[in-house]
């Protein structure tokens, strides 16, 4: 996962943040290249809430997660016991 797709599922408009505080996004992303995203998330929980809210992402731009397809169950059917 890019940078800047984290930070588009966190609501963050990464052109904004990156325009408008060059440096620590220059520092997040280096850190977030190091270590796993839900790591980051715990790591910077508190700094991602107040970016958020500073560079909040336009409704048009959001990402979507991709969904998962419910996997197939194969359909049973019962035994009918044999008459005799």
């Amino acid at each position: 996962m890019e940078f800047d797709e984290y930070l588009k599922e966190k609501k963050i408009d990464p052109k904004k943040f990156k325009s408008g505080e060059p440096e620590q996004y220059a520092d997040f992303e280096r850190i977030f290249d190091l270590i796993h995203p839900n790591s980051f998330t715990q790591q910077k929980l508190f700094l991602i809430n107040n970016i958020r809210r500073n560079y909040i992402l336009d409704e048009q731009q959001e990402v979507k997660k991709p969904t998962a397809a419910k996997p197939m169950r194969p359909k049973i059917k019962p035994i009918k016991p044999k008459t005799s």
